[in-house]
């Protein structure tokens, strides 16, 4: 009754820039690209025991707000069972300015620091 890390997502100005160099520095490929946003990660694919790393496009990063955040996925149980764990746990539901159709949830750990539960990502989206 767990979850894992599973990205790394890191607010950036250059994807592409810091996709290559992420990918040189730690021997990653690209995985996959949402937008401008670029995913890398271990050449075997998602759902290794290392995390992939998101690179997000943001015009400007905000100074006040962390640009590193964790997302987790159940290893053993589905999204709505996790978020009810992670709740009784401490977790708390944050705001970060979500539409509420997002497929995954925003939560703070005790001590505000935002993360994500994503939906379990078995294969490469």
């Amino acid at each position: 009754m767990t979850s894992r890390i599973s990205e790394l997502v890191l607010e950036c100005r250059d994807p592409e820039l810091l996709a290559r160099f992420w990918c040189e520095v730690l021997d990653f490929v690209e995985l996959d690209r949402d937008g401008e946003d670029i995913e890398i990660g271990p050449r075997e694919g998602f759902g290794g025991a290392q995390p992939t790393i998101v690179l997000s496009k943001q015009e400007r990063p905000q100074p006040d707000r962390t640009r590193l955040h964790i997302d987790v996925n159940a290893t053993d149980r589905d999204q709505d069972a996790e978020l009810e764990r992670l709740l009784g746990l401490g977790a708390r539901p944050a705001d970060v300015g979500q539409t509420g159709e997002e497929s995954w949830h925003v939560l703070a750990d005790p001590e505000g620091n935002v993360f994500c539960l994503l939906r379990r990502r078995l294969d490469p989206l």
